[in-house]
């Protein structure tokens, strides 16, 4: 079993930054992929962030050039940087853990988080 903590959700206004972090419990998570999805009211769970074992992160589209994933892997804890926020950014944010490849589907993931409440005011 993995147990998996988000924190560092907020209020902010438009173009502000947070920080989200996804503490694991259970296992270590250093070998493997770790997601981060979000899901906004009355829309489908969408993919974020995967960071790789190795670190290297592969990001959507709509989130490249703001957001950083990075990854603690003497901490079992990943790290998700949003900068220069927007008001479409708002969502509920989740990490996701799988034993397997990196994935964008979060159907094909394992374990979730409890998720965080993240807002962007404009």
């Amino acid at each position: 079993q993995v147990q998996l903590v988000e924190s560092g959700g907020g209020l902010v206004q438009a173009g502000g930054s947070l920080r989200l972090s996804c503490a694991a419990s259970g296992r270590s998570v250093s070998s493997y992929a770790m997601g981060w999805f979000r899901q906004a009211p009355e829309k489908e769970r969408e993919f974020v962030a995967v960071i790789r074992g190795s670190g290297r992160t592969n990001y959507a589209d709509s989130v490249k050039g703001r957001f950083t994933g990075s990854r603690d892997n003497a901490k079992n804890t990943v790290y998700l940087q949003m900068d220069s926020l927007k008001p479409e950014d708002t969502a509920v944010y989740y990490c996701a853990f799988r034993v397997g490849s990196n994935s964008y589907d979060p159907r094909e993931y394992d374990y979730w988080g409890q998720g965080t409440q993240v807002t962007v005011s404009s």
